[in-house]
Formats: structure tokens, C-alpha cells, sequence
């Protein structure tokens, strides 16, 4: 629910909205939204084909493998498609929406919303999804891209030396285009995703009369039957199977971006049946030809090198776009990370000047980058990175329903036991997945795990450190009321424009007011304290972006309010501001910030490896006068070194 965020002193605005991911035109139709829903929302999960129903065979074994356990297999794969993706996500979690938005992050500032108060579980299993999606952001351009390139090896079987060096060449042009925006590709990612559902539909169903007893595989009797018949090993390839359902968390985390109609109605009416499709054909295609389990997705094209050169190439095209959307997925993220606390400031570049969701995060860019490169060179192919894949994914889902348990019950007002029994129904099958992925921890899926344990522990070490530091700031500042009383007795000398303060807690007297103080012993003759605050909402109301509060004729506090998915910018707000009747020139307006260089204590509350990271990620965090787009011939800084 939006939160009142204006008191009796606050001055309503009318601003215009800022784009966000919710936003696009109401009289924009669900069906072109679904269309291009088809091109971001569906790239991870609609390019699984070519390698999950191969990866979980090749498990079986190539050798002993007979049709029951290809039906098995499937039959495990189709039913994880209708639960966990349709009945879950599609049905159930998109529902629960954040002011439209969704996402681990969004469903959990929903949940402490619905408590009123930041629950110390709730807030933990949030960072703990969000941590794991990092995982998920660097394994999926590797592997997309990886197993769509193994395709040439089926045009000339020389070529499979070039598989590697060329996925590399693709993942650096595709992260190197990121800085450009996506705004202009992203036109041609809906017609072309739709050509690649369309082509794979086909496909599969030119091959499933090969075999037509495959469509047994629609009864979840011999899923079931092919798991207590085979133990272990069928355990194993449950955990594989999961990789059909990879890009189940993306429909829900992207649906701020198209809305949850349009989502829903191109997964049931379009996608899921040509996922269907092509995975029955390539299972019947095994069961008549056992040794197409070598590339079953490829080998359901046309033998003539026209065709399958062809689909390499639609397929290597499908697969950049599914990792450019976990990619910006990944930028999303790390925004609504920062805003709400868990991550230090970093640069983030806007690449369009309509939508507020088109960012750029060089560092971010950068990181992913190298690990993705790092994980092509180890593993070398999609079937070794197979096994790294899911740990990350399963983790998200375990968080995604535990919070949405919280969703029924607090804000659907469902009785604790119905949430519970619905919920765990969800819960059971996520469970299980995330212990037949665990099965693969010393395959590979340590990489994820250990990415998403180390991004866990810099959010926790950010922080505990920032709260830390805020209350030894609290102790050894002065109420900023106090110091305008003692203000008005000394008499400062007082020269001509405004001065803008920067802080955090107007509440008390900045930093680099009482610096300016001691040191230049001048006052401005209008002084605005300024803090931003992000709220548990995507985005803020326009009548709510601000709140004035007059301290005394000289003294002025404005608290500035942003959702955790928006970038503020200061020059835009103080236009606003000037707007709503504020008088000053900006051109004598001075911005003055604390630069605070923090340093290790042997007495700080930190254990001292915790201390160093926090001074290390402190050191790296972006400036604020980058951060929040201040011009930067107009701020002075004022430094000063602090401990924890």
C-alpha cells in the first residue's frame, strides 16, 4: 500500500511521473505488450530447449537409455513447466505485485510493508534472493550462448575448436554494447523471439509422429514412476530437469516492465505451447533415433546445412537476447540493491531520456563480464556448465514462496493455516528441486553458490557498517534544532546565495555545515538541508515527491522521496522544487558535502576482517555528486576521517 509520506508542513507538488518500469501508455493494447513481453521476458526460459532435455538424458546414459526413461524425463520436465512456471508464477506469484513491479527485492518490501516494520527474517531471506540472482546473471549468458554455438559442430564437426573462442568474441560485443542502451536493439528482440518460438513449435511437431507414444508423457504417472524406480540417479536428473524452468523468476521479475495480463496471456497462449511442442518432438526424435541424445534440439532440423546453419544462427541471436535480458535484469537489481541500502553507491548511467528503467552500471558490467568469461574458459561446454546451473535459481524460488506465504496471509487476509497449506503445496516442489540441485554442489554448482554467499556477505558487511556509523554520527553530532538556536545567539557572518547540505539524517546537524563552520566561520543567507529517502514502493506520487519544512527564516529542511526502482537526481528535483514556489538562483546556489574517509578501529564492534571489507567497499562506493547527477562546478566538499 503507498505510504503518506507528506505531513502537515509538506507542500504538494504536481510533478510529472517518471518513467519507471510500471509505466507505459494506458491505451497501449495487451496484445503488442505481450508481443514484446515475448522479447525480454522470455529469452532464459525459451531458450532452455537446447539443452535441457539433452542434459538430463545424457545423466541416464546414452548407452542404456529406452523409451521409459525418455518419457519419464519428459513427463518430470513437462509437469515442472505446468506447476512451477505456470501454476506458480504465471497464476499465483505475479499476483503478488509491488505497485505493479515484481522481484525478489519487491515482493520483499511488500512483505515488510504488510508488517509495518523491517522484520529481521523477512529482510534476510530478501538479501538472500537477491544474492543468488547474481549467480543466476552469470551463468546464464555462458550458457545460452555456449549451447547455442554448439550447433556448428553439426555443420562441419571441425568447427567444434572454434565453439569457445567464438562465444567468447559474442559475450565481450554483447557487454560491450550495454553502455550504448538497449532501448533500439530491444525493437527487434519481440519479432525475432517470435520467430524462434514459431521455428521450435514446428520442429517439434514435424518429429513427434516419429514416436507419437511420447505423448504419454503428459501423464505425471511415469514422472513419478521413472523417480521411485530409478533413486538416486533419478534424482539426479530431476535436478537437470529443473534447467527447462531456469527463467521461471524472470516473468515475475520482469513483469513491471509489461504488466502481469500481457506476461500471462503470451506464456499460455504462445510460449508454453511451443515449449511443449519442441520438447515432445525431441523426445520422440530420441526414441526413434536414440543417437540424436547427442544434440537433439539441432538435429530436429532438415538435414541439409542451409537449414541448421540457419538455426545456429537464430538460435545464437535468441540466446544473446535472453542474456542481455538477465543483464539488465542484473542492473535493475543492483539499483533497487543500492537504494535500499544493501549495496555502496555506484555510478549509474542513464541511457535514455524517456525511460528511467534504461541503466547502465559500468562496474556491474564489468564483473559479470569477467566471471562469464571465467566460467566459458573452465567449463568449456553447455553440458559441464549444466551441473552449475540451478543451485542459484532454486535458492530465488525457496525465497520467492516463503515471502509470498507472508503476501496471503498479511495482505490477502487469508486464515495463517489456508496460506500455509496453499503455500507449502509450491513450497515442497521448490524444495525439491533445490535438493536434487544441491546434488551437483561439487559439479559446478559451487560457482553459484559461493558467488551468491559472497554477494550475502558485502550486503550484510554494508550494512551492519552504515548502521554503525550512523549511530556514532548520532552521538557525536548536534540536533540540528539545537544548532540553529545557538545560531541565532552567535550571529555567524552571513554572505549572499543558497547552500544545499547533503545528509542522511536531517535531523541532525550535517557534517559539512559544522566543518564550514569552524573553518570558513560564514553562513549563506538561505540554508537548505536536504536528505533523500527511499521508500518500500517502486515509485513515489507525484503530490508526494517532497516535503518542506521550515525551521526557522533561514534554516529549511526537505526531505526528498524516491522509490527503491527510480535514480535521484537533484537537479530535476530542485526544478520541481522552484516549481512549487521556492526562491533561489541556482546559479548562486552551492551544494557543500561530507566526504567522510573511514578507517579500521581495533575498538569497533566489527570483527576486523568485517571492518577492512567495509572500509575497502566504503573506498569504491561512487561519490555523491555522480551518484545523485549534481552539477560539479557548483559542490564544495568538506572531508573528514571517521572510524566505525
Amino acid at each position: 500500500m503507498e505510504q503518506k509520506l507528506a505531513g502537515e508542513s509538506a507542500v504538494p507538488v504536481s510533478v510529472p511521473p517518471i518513467g519507471g518500469h510500471g509505466s507505459h501508455p494506458l491505451k497501449t493494447s495487451v496484445l503488442s505488450l505481450a508481443i514484446g513481453s515475448i522479447g525480454v521476458v522470455f529469452g532464459d526460459i525459451g531458450t532452455s530447449p537446447l539443452y535441457a532435455l539433452q542434459m538430463s538424458l545424457k545423466r541416464i546414459g546414452d548407452a542404456t537409455l529406452v523409451p521409459s526413461e525418455v518419457i519419464g524425463t519428459l513427463s518430470l520436465l513437462l509437469w515442472a513447466l505446468l506447476i512451477t512456471v505456470t501454476a506458480k508464477y504465471v497464476l499465483f506469484i505475479m499476483r503478488a505485485d509491488n505497485k505493479g513491479e515484481g522481484g525478489i527485492l519487491s515482493l520483499m518490501a511488500l512483505v515488510q510493508n504488510a508488517f509495518g516494520r523491517r522484520v529481521r527474517v523477512i529482510f534476510f531471506l530478501g538479501v538472500a534472493g537477491a544474492a543468488l540472482f547474481y549467480g543466476d546473471a552469470m551463468i546464464t549468458p555462458a550458457i545460452s550462448v555456449l549451447s547455442a554455438i554448439e550447433g556448428m559442430s553439426l555443420i562441419e564437426p571441425g568447427l567444434n575448436a572454434y565453439e569457445v573462442p567464438i562465444t567468447v568474441v559474442i559475450l565481450i560485443l554483447l557487454f560491450w554494447s550495454q553502455s550504448q542502451g538497449t532501448a533500439k536493439v530491444a525493437a527487434f528482440f519481440g519479432p525475432i523471439m517470435i520467430v524462434f518460438f514459431i521455428v521450435i513449435a514446428l520442429l517439434g511437431l514435424s518429429h513427434i509422429p516419429d514416436a507419437p507414444r511420447i505423448l504419454m508423457a503428459f501423464n505425471p504417472y511415469y514422472g513419478a514412476d521413472f523417480l521411485v524406480t530409478h533413486g538416486l540417479l533419478g534424482f539426479l536428473v530431476l535436478g537437470l530437469v529443473f534447467l527447462a524452468v531456469t527463467g521461471g523468476e524472470a516473468l515475475y521479475a520482469d513483469m513491471g516492465h509489461f504488466g502481469r495480463w500481457p506476461i500471462q496471456s503470451a506464456w499460455l497462449f504462445f510460449v508454453l505451447p511451443a515449449l511443449m511442442l519442441n520438447y515432445l518432438g525431441q523426445g520422440a526424435l530420441i526414441i526413434s533415433h536414440p543417437e540424436a541424445i547427442s544434440n537433439p534440439f539441432y538435429l530436429l532440423v532438415p538435414h541439409w546445412k542451409g537449414a541448421l546453419f540457419a538455426m545456429v544462427v537464430l538460435s545464437t541471436m535468441a540466446t544473446v537476447i535472453a542474456s542481455q535480458a538477465v543483464i539488465t535484469g542484473a542492473f535493475s537489481m543492483t539499483r533497487s540493491a543500492i537504494q535500499l541500502g544493501l549495496l555502496p553507491r555506484m555510478e549509474i548511467n542513464h541511457t535514455s531520456d524517456t525511460q528511467e528503467g534504461q541503466i547502465f552500471i559500468p562496474r556491474i558490467n564489468r564483473m559479470l563480464l569477467i566471471a562469464v568469461l571465467a566460467l566459458v574458459a573452465f567449463f568449456k561446454n553447455s553440458d559441464a556448465l549444466g551441473s552449475a546451473y540451478g543451485i542459484a535459481v532454486t535458492g530465488t524460488m525457496v525465497v520467492t514462496t516463503a515471502l509470498a506465504f507472508v503476501v496471503v496471509w498479511k495482505r490477502w487476509h487469508w486464515p495463517i493455516w489456508a496460506a500455509a497449506l496453499f503455500t507449502s503445496a509450491f513450497l515442497v516442489v521448490d524444495l525439491t528441486f533445490l535438493s536434487a540441485n544441491l546434488l551437483k554442489v561439487f559439479e559446478g554448482g559451487y560457482v553459484p553458490l559461493s558467488m551468491g554467499i559472497l554477494t550475502m556477505v558485502i550486503m550484510w558487511t554494508w550494512m551492519r557498517g552504515t548502521h554503525l556509523l550512523t549511530l556514532k554520527t548520532r552521538r557525536d553530532s548536534i540536533p540540528t534544532r539545537e544548532l540553529i538556536a545557538m545560531l541565532a545567539k552567535s550571529k555567524p557572518t552571513r554572505v549572499p546565495g543558497t547552500a544545499i547540505f547533503l545528509t542522511s539524517d536531517p535531523d541532525v546537524a550535517p557534517s559539512a555545515l559544522m566543518h564550514n563552520l569552524k573553518h570558513n566561520k560564514v553562513l549563506h543567507e538561505r540554508i537548505l538541508i536536504m536528505s533523500v529517502k527511499t521508500e518500500d514502493i517502486p515509485s513515489v506520487s507525484r503530490a508526494n515527491r517532497f516535503e518542506i519544512e521550515k525551521l526557522a527564516d533561514d534554516f529549511t529542511k526537505i526531505t526528498l522521496h524516491y522509490g527503491y526502482m527510480e535514480s535521484p537526481r537533484l537537479p530535476v528535483a530542485l526544478a520541481q522544487l522552484r516549481k512549487a514556489g521556492m526562491k533561489f538562483d541556482i546559479m548562486t546556489t552551492s551544494f557543500f558535502l561530507g566526504r567522510r574517509t573511514i578507517k579500521t578501529s581495533p575498538n569497533s564492534d566489527m570483527p576486523m576482517w568485517q571492518d577492512k571489507l567495509y572500509v575497502e567497499l566504503s573506498k569504491r562506493s561512487a561519490n555523491a555528486t555522480d551518484f545523485f547527477a549534481i552539477p560539479s562546478d557548483r559542490v564544495v566538499e568538506l572531508g573528514a576521517q571517521v572510524a566505525v
